[in-house]
């Protein structure tokens, strides 16, 4: 059970893969998994940027394409299914949360913030991986692709988390690394911060987010900054 905010302030919704967490190794590793079944050359890690964050359908599809695969609906649906199926036993085998996420959590609940996770991951993997990490009673809603009929870059999957969570919908901040998280964010009409050492084709400096960090350690003063409650309880 995620804990209570102490007081009313802004959420503070951040996506997963590549925002909270380092997935990028046993999200490729589940991939090449398949790849090896297809006769296709694996994707190396050091590849994450171009095939991860917008869902595991469409990091399919770009580590097939890195392979000089194309893949009909067809082939795409079955290796979706089985991706779901091989990733559920090996989600945490090397993900990491990344530097300073604990301490940043632990400033904005103790600010009042709710909290909340908003990915296009699938709910239950979302749920799973975030407890075996050991902080997923640190959100009070915990939303993936599959959680609402729509998904990012549809802002309703945005608003609906923050609902969900028991927030604002016109008072809350995005926290995410790539093009997909600022469009969600601005199609909401919301603030967005963006991390540096996500999973982006394209570098976070090119989409425009309304603030950039390259660590955790700045979370809470950027947030601060944009809540104009949290800024007068602080000055």
């Amino acid at each position: 059970m995620a804990r209570q905010p102490l007081n009313d302030r802004a959420t503070v919704v951040f996506d997963l893969d590549g925002t909270l967490a380092d997935t990028a190794a046993d999200l490729i590793e589940t991939m090449n998994v398949l790849m090896a079944r297809e006769n296709v050359a694996p994707v190396p890690v050091e590849r994450a940027r171009d095939v991860v964050g917008a869902g595991a359908r469409a990091m399919i599809q770009r580590g097939f394409a890195l392979g000089g695969r194309s893949l009909s609906q067809d082939k795409l649906d079955q290796l979706f299914v089985d991706f779901l199926d091989h990733y559920a036993q090996h989600l945490a085998v090397k993900t990491r949360l990344f530097p300073g996420v604990v301490e940043a959590l632990d400033l904005l609940e103790a600010a009042g913030h709710r909290l909340a996770v908003c990915t296009n991951k699938v709910e239950t993997h979302s749920v799973a991986l975030l407890e075996a990490l050991g902080v997923a009673d640190r959100f009070a809603a915990i939303c993936g692709r599959d959680t609402f009929a729509y998904a990012k870059p549809d802002p309703r999957h945005l608003t609906g988390t923050i609902e969900k969570a028991g927030g604002d919908p016109a008072r809350a901040i995005m926290v995410g690394d790539s093009r997909t998280d600022i469009d969600t964010a601005r199609a909401a009409g919301l603030p967005v911060v963006a991390v540096t050492f996500g999973y982006t084709d394209t570098p976070v400096t090119a989409l425009a987010p309304d603030v950039i960090i390259d660590r955790f350690d700045e979370l809470y003063d950027v947030v601060r900054a944009l809540d104009p409650d949290l800024a007068a309880a602080v000055a």
